[in-house]
């Protein structure tokens, strides 16, 4: 059985390595430009061939986007551009605007082209339509059930990826045009200003400056925000209905996200393609998922039309109970110790938020272990005693923990 590519956001290098450790096939990115996340840090082109070099080295794929609805002034570098990532020898690109479809079987025919959700494809002739220019997989849009997801799969000789986890837009597969008309920020170019998590209050006409809440809360209505999609409960039904890829939203998103998003599904998948018969879903997964930054989770479409359980009206805030701490670096050599066997070991810690000696923390690993320690002894390089270290520093602790580089240091909220 071929289990679906689990496809992870790579908003810069660093995030790439931290989702290629923790478990992705593949990865998405973006340039400096043409990607609908402008703000997400995104690769120059240097950056990028290191990553897609990092990636090769363990076997996991790069998609790049170019998914942004272009205007005449765009199409003028896109052919060097192009060019560029045809010789970085990409594994395929994502794009949502036909021109750039044309343009792009014109300059790298020989590069898969990967149609972004913005295209909003909702149906099997659709799909058919988008097979026959040239299109070898398709990211569906967001609102279709497993049902209509698995029709389209049998209809059309070509791959399916969906969304598993992750924001919802409460436009259609975020064809959103709120962004740039109150903020002047094209949220169709990569600069969406998020105002459908806004609060919003109503106001009559004649009544200006006199402001009524649409629901009954003192903090006002966020009448557009929507849940965050999580599939992890669904993993044989998606499996079984032939889907090739799937997808994690989140370029903008932090390290400890990627880690702990990729990790869980890496390993319910992984149950899955062991033994189908004897998976069961872990609620561990559906735990871990929540200690991660979130709003509430839905199912979005997937099992039907969304009601308004899938919004929350009262606060478009994140949970967040968990707190990253740092990422391990390097491990070191006991100082004047040769021998293998023994267990313990230094590691290096880069310093992301404050850390205070004597406290509490907690390392995640690819595995899905968790190890709780107390930091009772930090030194810097140097081996000099660290009472508080700052973000951007680096710590060193001594462990006998199955710590590794790239493993997530984090801390339960207070």
């Amino acid at each position: 059985m071929k289990l679906p590519e689990l496809l992870a956001p790579a908003g810069n290098l660093e995030k790439l390595k931290i989702a290629v450790h923790y478990g992705a096939d593949a990865v998405y990115l973006s340039g400096k430009r043409y990607g609908l996340r402008s703000y997400a840090g995104n690769f120059t082109l240097s950056e990028m061939e290191e990553g897609i070099r990092f990636a090769r080295e363990h076997q996991v794929k790069v998609y790049v986007a170019v998914n942004i609805i272009a205007h005449n002034d765009d199409l003028v570098d896109l052919p060097d551009y192009l060019s560029s990532l045809s010789d970085l020898r990409v594994d395929g690109l994502i794009i949502s605007d036909p021109g750039i479809v044309s343009k792009a079987r014109q300059i790298v025919p020989h590069l898969p082209l990967h149609l972004s959700t913005q295209l909003s494809t909702s149906n099997w002739c659709s799909a058919q339509f988008w097979q026959q220019q040239g299109i070898s997989r398709i990211n569906l849009s967001r609102e279709l059930s497993c049902h209509d997801i698995a029709l389209i799969k049998q209809r059309v000789p070509v791959e399916i990826e969906i969304f598993i986890h992750g924001a919802m837009c409460i436009s259609y597969s975020g064809r959103c045009l709120l962004s740039n008309y109150l903020t002047n920020r094209d949220p169709n170019k990569g600069e969406c200003s998020h105002p459908c998590r806004w609060q919003y209050a109503l106001m009559e006409e004649k009544r200006p400056n006199e402001y009524f809440p649409i629901t009954e809360d003192e903090y006002g209505s966020y009448v557009f925000n929507s849940k965050d999609l999580c599939l992890i409960e669904y993993i044989p039904e998606i499996v079984a209905s032939g889907i090739d890829a799937l997808k994690i939203e989140g370029r903008m998103k932090g390290i400890h996200y990627v880690a702990g998003v990729t990790r869980v599904y890496r390993h319910a998948l992984d149950c899955y393609g062991e033994n189908p018969e004897k998976y069961q879903f872990q609620t561990k997964w559906l735990e871990e998922l929540k200690k991660l930054s979130h709003r509430d989770y839905t199912t979005g479409f997937y099992l039907g039309s969304p009601s308004s359980e899938s919004f929350n009206y009262t606060t478009s805030e994140y949970i967040r109970t968990h707190e990253f701490v740092g990422v391990v670096r390097e491990i070191l050599p006991l100082p004047g110790e040769r021998s293998s066997s023994n267990s313990e070991k230094l590691i290096k810690i880069q310093v992301r938020n404050k850390v205070i000696q004597g406290e509490q923390v907690e390392f995640i690993n690819k595995n899905l272990n968790s190890y709780h320690t107390r930091l009772d002894e930090i030194t810097n390089e140097a081996g000099e005693m660290v009472q508080v270290a700052q973000p951007g520093q680096e710590i060193v602790i001594r462990t006998n923990l199955p710590i590794g580089a790239n493993d997530i240091l984090r801390r339960e909220k207070i």
